[in-house]
C-alpha cells in the first residue's frame, strides 16, 4: 500500500456525513468504501493482499446486510484472521445483526449510536400511541376511501389524557417518550432489568413484565432484540393487560410473540396494536392487515435527515475516537465487561 495511514472501511450505506467523515479521519486514516456485491467477494477482500488489506476499523450500516449478510460468526471470524481489525462502529442503537458475543472472543470491539436515535425513535412511538387511541390512522383510510369515517366507532376510541403508558425499557428512547406524553399527561409505569436511576419522580417503576401489562392501557416496547428478549411479550403478557389495550412496538419484532398478538386483536382482547417493526422485515404478516384498526408503519423510527446524519457522525466519531485514543464511545453492553 502506498500509503502509512491505517485504512477504516465504510461498510454499508454513508448518506449524509461525508464532509464529516473527511474532516474527522483527515490526516489520521484513509477511506475506503466497500463494494463487494457478496459475501464471497467481501470475503475475499479481507485476505492479504486483497482490497480490504490491512483496514483497522469498520463502520457498519444494516444496509451492508442487503449484499453480505449479517455480521456473522463467518464474518467476524474473518475480520479477526486479519489481526488488524479492533473495532466495528455500527450505526444504529440495536445491534442485532452482529454476533457480539463472537467479536468479544475474537478481540473486537462493538459500538453503536444509543441517544441519537432517541428523539426520532420516541415521536414515532408516540405517534402509535394518539393514532391507535383515537383511531386516526382508520380514520385516514375512511376519507381517502371516501366514506369519511362512517365506518368509525367513537366508543372504540380514548382520550390520551389520563391514560396509562406502560414502558418496557427505560432506556433513553423509553425515557424520551415518558417526558412527551407526560405534557397530556398520561400515568407513566415502567418495568426494565433495574430501576433508572434518570427516571423523574413521576414515572413508576413495577416489580415484573406481567404486573406492567395488568396496569397499562398501551404497553410501548423498548427493549433490545436478545435472546432473553424473543417473544418476552408472549401469550400470558397480553392476556394479563385489560381488554381493549394497545400495544405498541417499536423497537423490534421478535420482541413480541406475533401470533399471540394476532390472536388477541380477533377476539377483540386488543384494541388495536400500533406497530413500526416485524419479526421477518420487510415481509409483514398479511394478517396484521386485516384490522383497520392497526397503526402499521414500515420502520420508519430513524427515517430522517436530521437523526440519520446524527446518528452516522456519532458512529464514525466513536471510529475516531478509536484510532486516536485507542478505544472509543458507546461500546455495547456486552463488550463493556472487557476493559
Amino acid at each position: 500500500m502506498s500509503s502509512r495511514q491505517p485504512r477504516i472501511l465504510i461498510c454499508g450505506n454513508l448518506v449524509w456525513a461525508h464532509e464529516e467523515a473527511k474532516q474527522l479521519f483527515n490526516g489520521l486514516a484513509d477511506i475506503v468504501v466497500m463494494d463487494s456485491p457478496n459475501r464471497p467477494d467481501f470475503l475475499a477482500g479481507l485476505k492479504t493482499g486483497g482490497k480490504y488489506d490491512g483496514i483497522v476499523g469498520i463502520y457498519r450500516h444494516n444496509t451492508s446486510a442487503d449484499r453480505i449478510g449479517v455480521f456473522d460468526k463467518e464474518i467476524i471470524d474473518a475480520l479477526a484472521e486479519t489481526g488488524t481489525v479492533k473495532w466495528i462502529a455500527h450505526n444504529g442503537a440495536g445491534y442485532d445483526q452482529i454476533d457480539v458475543f463472537r467479536c468479544a472472543e475474537k478481540g473486537i470491539n462493538v459500538s453503536n449510536t444509543p441517544g441519537a436515535v432517541d428523539d426520532a425513535t420516541a415521536t414515532t412511538a408516540l405517534y402509535l400511541v394518539i393514532s391507535c387511541l383515537r383511531n386516526y390512522a382508520w380514520a385516514e383510510q375512511s376519507l381517502r376511501q371516501g366514506t369519511f369515517k362512517s365506518v368509525l366507532n367513537p366508543g372504540r376510541a380514548h382520550d390520551v389524557t389520563g391514560r396509562t403508558l406502560g414502558i418496557l425499557g427505560l432506556g433513553g428512547i423509553g425515557l424520551r417518550l415518558a417526558h412527551l406524553v407526560h405534557a397530556f399527561p398520561m400515568r407513566v409505569i415502567y418495568h426494565s432489568r433495574n430501576k433508572s436511576a434518570n427516571a423523574p419522580e413521576w414515572c413508576k417503576y413495577v416489580d415484573s413484565v406481567e404486573e406492567l401489562c395488568r396496569e397499562s392501557d398501551v404497553l410501548s416496547l423498548h427493549v433490545p432484540l436478545r435472546d432473553e428478549t424473543v417473544h418476552l411479550v408472549g401469550e400470558n403478557e397480553i392476556r394479563a393487560m385489560k381488554k381493549g389495550s394497545v400495544i405498541v412496538n417499536t423497537a423490534r419484532g421478535k420482541v413480541i410473540d406475533e401470533e399471540a398478538m394476532i390472536r388477541a386483536l380477533a377476539d377483540g382482547h386488543l384494541s388495536s396494536v400500533g406497530l413500526d417493526v416485524y419479526p421477518n422485515e420487510p415481509l409483514v404478516n398479511p394478517r396484521l392487515l386485516e384490522f383497520p384498526q392497526n397503526v402499521l408503519l414500515p420502520h420508519m423510527g430513524t427515517e430522517n435527515q436530521d437523526s440519520q446524519r446524527h446518528m452516522e457522525v456519532r458512529a464514525l466519531t466513536n471510529l475516531r475516537d478509536f484510532l486516536r485514543n485507542g478505544q472509543g464511545n458507546d461500546l455495547v453492553p456486552e463488550l463493556r465487561s472487557r476493559l
